[in-house]
């Protein structure tokens, strides 16, 4: 055999190496979704949290009516969306699971929903933290006011902590 051709095929098996470990070590990792029914889900993203501390709270279904009012954007395809919110006042606090058609599109969606959320939609106050993120196919969107509040009772530190942890 010719140095060429021995040089040549040491050079592929090199390229085919490096392009199996960049496969096998590169894969971007998949979280795996968050079992149980969004109403399971949201009474865990609120454990720990004293009734005392938290607005008198609903919870609603999201459409593809609502989501728009919701998120901000009606642009995001899911499954099913569940909404927490107080019932009644101008209290600045929203917490939205999303369960979305599949996972791969959670940073896609984190991203619209980040860029298009709007803190100040009950009009005459505003969410001071706004946190967006996902876990496998669900996303979390968290709106709650810091202001006035002593540190011990800001809420969106503690749902963020409680969404990490599913």
């Amino acid at each position: 055999m010719s140095k060429k051709l021995i040089w040549t095929i040491v050079a592929v098996v090199a390229v085919v190496a490096v392009a199996v470990v960049a496969v096998v070590f590169l894969k971007p990792k998949t979280e795996a979704n968050v079992e149980g029914t969004l109403e399971e889900i949201m009474a865990k993203v609120y454990a720990g949290i004293s009734e005392e501390n938290l607005p008198m709270l609903g919870q609603m279904p999201v459409d593809a009516e609502s989501a728009e009012y919701y998120l901000g954007t009606a642009e995001v395809s899911f499954k099913e969306a569940l909404v927490s919110e107080p019932m009644m006042g101008s209290i600045p606090h929203s917490v939205v699971l999303v369960r979305l058609n599949d996972a791969k599109d959670a940073d896609a969606a984190v991203a619209k929903i980040k860029e298009s959320v709007n803190p100040r939609k009950w009009i005459c106050v505003e969410a001071s933290n706004v946190v967006v993120k996902s876990k496998g196919d669900l996303v979390v969107l968290i709106m709650s006011d810091a202001e006035g509040v002593p540190v011990e009772q800001h809420l969106a530190p503690t749902l963020e902590a409680n969404f990490n942890n599913l």
